[in-house]
């Protein structure tokens, strides 16, 4: 896909001025590249979120809106069919089948009422809840479970445990949503199991033999470089900002502003910000850390691997949350103008529905289209949950 169009970044506090650059005579060591990388995929990660939020204000709002207009639109006219048909049943020529799918009609508009709370709705439904009408439901409802039971056996290549126990579409669909989860569950429990295994074996190898060497673990030392990398920026910047030292009036505010984020960073152990702003205070570049050791580029690797996930796992949430608020599905690299036609066609689709059932309205006012428009919304929801 083609990824959200991409933002200019603000040279003071891009990330590629702090990666190594190679030369002629010094190419990357792979400390070096693996610290170019890691700072390469922070940055593009921020980018896609910020990307995306900023795609989100522009069309959040409004889509919203737009849905739940249609949304009220289509109750509203759900309850003038209900109304109509709830009448009709009163005084229309209808058989006894012709009344079945009529109640049945009936009680799928109450359904889909049911969350508006109306007092009309409620008092019909009262009226249709009586036990001939459960039983019929329920009746249905079993034969239409069954029905998707087979093809959910299919699907997992198992039998649904305890399959007597679904009554209705809705929770056998459910049990085999739990059932499909629970093997995924086990397989990558089985995966985490090994993976956990196979990690725990080489650490143990690794202090065996360090404790026989009398060293203390490189993956201790690392962590430790990488504390000490982070403190020694923070003091630098602690020192270069200190606004007490500042007679300037304005400019003791801006490095009060600095000092803020630098506190907030350190406290987050978030390298990244404190190497931007070490760059725009100190006139740290590319070069100072090509002048690092590769064992402090890996000790710093380690931080920024940290907020790699962390950043991978903000993403995530975000995609996630568009996703259930638009009621399409959301991704970072999709490319704008598909994700933004989404948004129209779910909205086109809300209209279609709210303009069907004004269309069916206006069909059914003669007891023939009555009857007919009866038959065939019978016969859809019969194929729909087949």
């Amino acid at each position: 896909m083609t990824p959200l169009p991409e933002t200019p970044p603000d040279a003071a506090t891009s990330l590629s001025a702090l990666m190594v650059q190679p030369s002629a005579q010094a190419p990357l060591t792979p400390a070096q590249q693996r610290f170019n990388d890691l700072l390469a995929r922070i940055e593009a990660l921020s980018g896609l979120i910020q990307r995306l939020e900023a795609w989100s204000d522009r069309h959040r709002y409004a889509h919203i809106q737009a849905l739940r207009e249609s949304v009220k639109l289509a109750q509203t006219h759900r309850k003038s069919l209900l109304l109509f048909v709830h009448e009709r049943l009163q005084t229309a020529d209808l058989t006894d089948r012709q009344q079945r799918m009529a109640r049945g009609m009936v009680r799928g508009l109450i359904d889909h009422l049911a969350p508006m709370a109306d007092p009309q709705v409620q008092a019909l439904a009262d009226v249709y809840v009586s036990e001939e009408d459960t039983q019929e439901v329920a009746q249905e409802q079993a034969e239409a479970a069954q029905r998707l039971r087979e093809r959910i056996e299919e699907a997992l290549g198992q039998p649904i445990e305890k399959a007597g126990q679904y009554q209705t579409p809705e929770e056998m669909m459910q049990a085999g949503m739990r059932q499909w989860q629970r093997q995924q569950e086990a397989d990558e429990q089985r995966k985490a199991a090994k993976r956990a295994a196979r990690k725990a074996q080489k650490q143990a190898q690794k202090k065996s033999a360090a404790a026989e060497k009398g060293e203390v673990p490189a993956t201790a030392l690392r962590e430790l470089d990488a504390k000490s990398a982070i403190r020694t920026i923070y003091r630098q910047l602690a020192s270069a900002l200190h606004p007490d030292r500042e007679p300037d009036e304005q400019e003791r505010l801006r490095k009060t502003t600095l000092m803020s984020e630098v506190n907030a960073a350190y406290e987050k152990n978030d390298l990244t910000t404190l190497l931007r702003l070490q760059m725009q205070v100190t006139q740290v570049n590319s070069q100072s850390s090509a002048r690092m050791a590769d064992d402090k580029l890996i000790a710093m690797s380690l931080l920024l691997k940290e907020q790699v996930a962390a950043l991978e796992e903000d993403l995530d949430q975000l995609e996630s949350r568009l996703s259930q608020e638009l009621c399409v599905p959301v991704r970072a690299d999709a490319d704008e103008a598909a994700l933004s036609l989404s948004l129209q066609r779910i909205q086109a689709d809300q209209r279609h529905s709210a303009d069907s059932l004004a269309a069916d309205l206006r069909r059914i006012q003669n007891d023939a289209e009555l009857k007919r428009w009866l038959k065939e919304q019978w016969q859809l929801a019969k194929a729909t949950s087949a």
